[in-house]
């Protein structure tokens, strides 16, 4: 630094102290300046912190704020990034309720379910991953960009205009000891510098329409996240309805225990030293015809005592969904219930369905 230099900055140095220990008086700003300065120093501070509150309120999770702030623009416009790079909460929902849907299958309600869900949860990803870009875009980046310049610019043309005032007014103090023509410059460096100061302030406060103009970007990227987000929600919820009405329409499944089965525990011992008895003699089937004149028809299925309510299959039925009960021409079906004026609900050999009324012949009825 200069000999000239290194006077001028005793200069403001010895002025600054005796303003704020000695209490003297230096050059007075008009109200006008100090008018426009404030309002300048309350558009920075709300630009900061709107700017922070913007990126919270876009990603809460602190590690998805700082990546975002990182976000390229540039790259994006030019179609080289497709998301942001970090995981949407409501694609980490969708990828759950996929891999648990998948898991329940598809003879599951809940599982189908899970899987419409998941699918719009991730299409809901999709359209915040739109929305960051967008704000970052239109909104985060311009409002990033006045702090960088203008407001940047300002406080450094504020802060020149300080530093001459200090040096003219400590100059002006000792006027008769300073040459007249170094005051001179002093008080010419103090006015271009407050006209500098003071136009760009002016051209700031006199082109807040450009902030007006993000601001309104932004509720603009909002609406189209929003209506976009309430069509996936309403498709949603309208898939979720009908499966609703389609589950309720089918027969109710009552419960019914499969019939235990016998224990076979062996031959039991015998008190005659362990020699098992003789068996008495089956009867063969040569034997069984010529005890009768007509041959006796084993039935294909178990069929119940005619003494409890069932009826006799007219028709060979095969179940088209889960619930119903198939049987074939002939077989007697047990009566457990009447779901309605159409459908029956029966056993046969341990199995419990639903069937239509159509396709039997009542035997026993049920009891009313």
């Amino acid at each position: 630094m200069s000999v000239a230099g290194l006077k001028k900055q005793f200069y403001k140095a010895s002025q600054l102290v005796s303003e704020k220990v000695g209490g003297a008086e230096g050059t007075k700003l008009d109200d006008d300046f100090k008018e426009m300065e404030k309002k300048v120093d309350v558009t920075s501070k709300a630009v900061t912190e709107v700017l922070a509150r913007t990126i919270e309120y876009l990603q809460p999770n602190p590690a998805s704020r700082a990546k975002l702030t990182m976000l390229n623009t540039v790259s994006k416009i030019r179609g080289q990034v497709k998301n942001p790079g970090y995981p949407q909460s409501e694609g980490l929902l969708g990828e759950c309720m996929i891999r648990h849907g998948k898991e329940l299958g598809g003879e599951s309600n809940f599982g189908d379910a899970l899987l419409d869900a998941g699918e719009s949860m991730k299409r809901l990803a999709e359209v915040k991953d739109s929305l960051d870009i967008e704000v970052k875009q239109n909104f985060i980046d311009p409002l990033q960009n006045l702090c960088d310049k203008d407001l940047k610019e300002i406080q450094h043309h504020l802060k020149k205009l300080e530093g001459r005032r200090l040096d003219f007014d400590y100059k002006k103090k000792r006027q008769g000891k300073i040459p007249d023509e170094e005051l001179r410059q002093a008080m010419e460096k103090f006015e271009e510098s407050k006209e500098v100061a003071e136009t760009s302030m002016h051209h700031l406060l006199e082109t807040d329409i450009e902030q007006v103009s993000q601001l309104s970007a932004l509720v603009d990227a909002q609406l189209d996240y929003h209506r976009q987000a309430v069509q996936i929600l309403d498709e949603l919820a309208d898939k979720l309805k009908r499966r609703m009405r389609d589950a309720s329409s089918r027969p109710k499944r009552e419960y019914k225990p499969k019939p235990r089965e016998l224990l076979d525990l062996g031959e039991p011992e015998q008190p005659n030293g362990g020699f098992p008895c003789a068996a008495a003699p089956k009867t063969t089937a040569s034997s069984s015809f010529r005890s009768s004149d007509k041959p006796i028809r084993t039935p294909s299925r178990s069929m119940p005592p005619l003494d409890q309510p069932s009826c006799k299959a007219l028709y060979d039925f095969e179940p088209e969904n889960d619930g119903e009960l198939g049987f074939h021409e002939g077989d007697i079906i047990t009566l457990t219930n009447q779901i309605d004026e159409n459908w029956y609900e029966g056993m046969l050999d341990g199995q419990s369905g639903f069937f239509p009324l159509s396709y039997v012949e009542v035997l026993v009825p049920l009891p009313q």
